[in-house]
């Protein structure tokens, strides 16, 4: 099954938006349109699992310590850290390339970072 992505709260919006314009047909929901803003974590966790989706963050503080919890209970579709030192160019070039070299079950229950 193809990739889809979820963008957490925190994310650059400009990695979305360059994404979506380089290539249209990868899913890639906002937060906004997802209505992130304000919940947990491992609420956040709860719902891209929910629509199968990975979560696409900035939040290398305390997202990865959540992720661990959420898959000792339940399947993740995944996550990825985009450091915020990672230039936006990189960080959207390297998330199209996964989407296009991989699939969603490859990404279950995974955490990885950019840049790989």
């Amino acid at each position: 099954m193809k990739i889809r992505f979820q963008a957490d709260a925190d994310l650059n919006q400009a990695i979305v938006t360059g994404i979506l314009r380089l290539e249209p047909t990868i899913d890639f929901q906002t937060s906004n349109v997802a209505s992130l803003s304000g919940l947990s974590d491992l609420e956040v966790l709860a719902l891209a699992a929910q629509d199968g989706k990975i979560l696409v963050s900035h939040d290398q503080r305390t997202m990865p310590k959540y992720f661990a919890e959420f898959v000792m209970n339940q399947a993740s579709g995944g996550v990825i850290i985009v450091l915020q030192s990672f230039p936006i160019s990189e960080a959207i070039n390297n998330l199209i390339k996964i989407w296009r070299t991989s699939e969603a079950e490859d990404w279950i229950n995974r955490i990885a970072y950019l840049p790989l």
